[in-house]
């Protein structure tokens, strides 16, 4: 099974905090949507035969095209690829553009899951953040979104300056009581060269509190966790039966296509990644070329990779995958470098099985690193 990520690389106005590939401008909007069909046949073997079981429309903001847009998108995968009878198929979207109109549409289209950037229900936050929607708009998107859709995530940030963890507590309960079964709550983050960045540095706006965002990290366990929800990777919580299969399958080491410019792909072995520059994108792919580098991983990288996403999920790290798949000298290495991480109960081994303790969840890229192979003679 494998997945196929299509990265739609527009966006109304650029959020202060975002450093993902994007252009405000959509002229070239018609041109790019031909090049990722023509992307999606030029690669249609790469996956070699695999069967599609998520197609995810990420961006950017891929709620900016058009239902036909979309559907021309999504056939041209089925055209090339053998896609499971029902596949998961996401499109990330944001609440200005959710119209009664537009959920009515998607929900007649093979979109099956709305992943909506909310952020925040409060003014002063999204404010903070440039946002394109408001409060409003939040809340009304998913009153309608909710009728026609049943599986739903939403997008928060914590840690925002004056977010007070009242407030916090105020936004998880707002999103609790549209009864979405899915959440996903990132710590907002300085990314380098970003407007946030900027602003920090010149004293507009607060620099973050790393230990206010891990407080507030900790509320959001506790409060999701009374409402049933399975905080199955760091930064996502599911109900039973609505954890995301396309994120699932990253986590999981499955293989993955990503398509249009940005786009990274993973086939077990090999990484690859296309230009950041949608006009090199563009007349890369219209002379039937592909712009993309690859770099394949060596055995050492593979290991890292496997710690890294294995410590941030429920499934954890498996001591007998690693034996099967590096060695026992890795084993032995792994077992030496958690034992520190293991006294300090930040992390924990259950039926040959190295997970984190919920101390240790918000810290969990930190403590990978450290576990990481640097050189194993």
């Amino acid at each position: 099974m494998a997945g196929i990520y299509i990265h739609i690389p527009f966006c109304k106005q650029a959020c202060f905090y975002c450093d993902f590939h994007f252009s405000t401008s959509l002229k070239k909007k018609d041109e790019l949507i031909a090049c990722l069909i023509k992307e999606i046949e030029i690669r249609k073997d790469e996956l070699q035969n695999q069967i599609i079981e998520t197609i995810y429309f990420g961006g950017g903001t891929p709620s900016l095209l058009t239902t036909q847009e979309i559907h021309s998108i999504i056939d041209a995968v089925y055209a090339n690829h053998t896609v499971i009878e029902k596949p998961e198929i996401t499109l990330e979207a944001n609440p200005d553009d959710l119209l009664e109109e537009k959920i009515i549409e998607l929900s007649k289209s093979p979109i099956n899951r709305l992943s909506i950037g909310i952020q925040s229900f409060f003014e002063k936050d999204l404010k903070l953040m440039n946002r394109a929607h408001n409060s409003k708009e939040a809340k009304k998107c998913l009153e309608i979104a909710t009728q026609y859709f049943s599986n739903i995530s939403l997008d928060l940030i914590y840690g925002i300056p004056d977010c007070t963890h009242q407030e916090w507590k105020e936004n998880i309960q707002t999103a609790l009581s549209f009864e979405i079964p899915h959440i996903s709550s990132y710590a907002l983050t300085v990314e380098p060269k970003t407007a946030l960045d900027s602003f920090i540095k010149k004293g507009i706006i607060k620099n973050v509190d790393d230990e206010k965002a891990e407080e507030q990290f900790n509320i959001l366990i506790d409060e999701l966790q009374k409402a049933n929800f399975v905080h199955y990777e760091t930064s996502n919580f599911g109900k039973q039966g609505f954890f995301s299969k396309n994120n699932s399958s990253y986590w999981l080491g499955k293989p993955y296509l990503g398509i249009g410019p940005s786009a990274h792909s993973f086939d077990g072995e090999t990484r690859s990644w296309n230009v950041r520059n949608n006009s090199k994108y563009i007349n890369t792919i219209q002379q039937n070329k592909l712009p993309i580098e690859r770099e394949i991983l060596s055995k050492k990288d593979r290991y890292n990779e496997y710690i890294m996403t294995g410590l941030r999920t429920i499934w954890g790290v498996s001591l007998a995958k690693i034996n099967t798949d590096f060695g026992e000298k890795y084993v032995e290495y792994l077992e030496n470098q958690s034992k520190k991480f293991i006294e300090q109960e930040l992390l924990y081994i259950e039926n040959q099985i190295l997970l984190t303790t919920k101390k240790g969840k918000f810290l969990s890229d930190g403590i990978a690193s450290d576990l990481f192979l640097l050189n194993l003679k």
